[in-house]
């Protein structure tokens, strides 16, 4: 005889001590039962998922930004304007930028201040755009120097030149959106950088580039 259930056995047992009822349980429906192997194993695979996803955003979202990076490539003279009585330059610097972080930026526009003995010289250009994450690109910034705020400066510019090596130190201040998973977040970079040039040939000497990104979670 097949086993009815545990409380439905008691309460036939009970009836029929009464005299109240008198049936065959083997004719007793019993109510359909699912697996519980099958759901339990599918409750805890949802389970685990949910927690690994919540976790892998947990971690993200509170890691913390790494820096980019910035190196100056190359300085390349397009133009000479003449704005009596000196000249001004115009120029395209060519950046190489890398994203290490795990999270895509998109930056507005920013001018790139660019100083010569401790002074005001020119600016560079950087237009807005976006970069995927750990991934390296060149920028090409337009740039302009001023040849009257380096005439103020004749004496130690022509040293600079009889030596070959002159000293540029530029800083920009970007800022934008970086997305990760489903949320943005704003970020601000900042960047120093320190560059020696051959001022006949416009080669790039060395360089040091500092910067610091810091990420948002509002």
């Amino acid at each position: 005889m097949t086993k009815s259930p545990p409380i439905v056995g008691l309460l036939v047992h009970h009836l029929l001590l009464r005299g109240q009822i008198a049936v065959n349980l083997s004719s007793l429906p019993y109510p359909s039962q699912e697996p519980m192997g099958k759901k339990a194993k599918w409750s805890w695979t949802s389970a685990l998922v949910g927690a690994a996803t919540a976790a892998a955003a947990s971690a993200i979202l509170s890691s913390k930004p790494r820096d980019p990076t910035f190196h100056l490539i190359s300085i390349n003279l397009t133009s000479l304007k003449l704005n009596f009585p000196v000249l001004d330059a115009e120029m395209i610097l060519t950046v190489h930028v890398s994203n290490p972080n795990v999270a895509t930026v998109r930056y507005s526009s920013a001018n790139m201040s660019i100083y010569y003995a401790g002074c005001l010289l020119g600016s560079a250009v950087v237009e807005a755009g976006s970069q995927p994450p750990r991934s390296c690109q060149f920028l090409h910034l337009p740039a302009r120097l001023s040849g009257l705020e380096l005439a103020h400066h004749a004496k130690e510019f022509l040293a600079d030149v009889a030596r070959r090596e002159m000293v540029l130190n530029a800083a920009v201040d970007i800022e934008g959106d970086a997305k990760v998973l489903w949320w943005d977040h704003r970020f601000k970079a900042h960047v120093d950088s320190h560059v020696s040039v051959d001022p006949v040939f416009l080669d790039v000497i060395d360089q040091e580039n500092k910067s610091e990104m810091m990420l948002f979670n509002a």
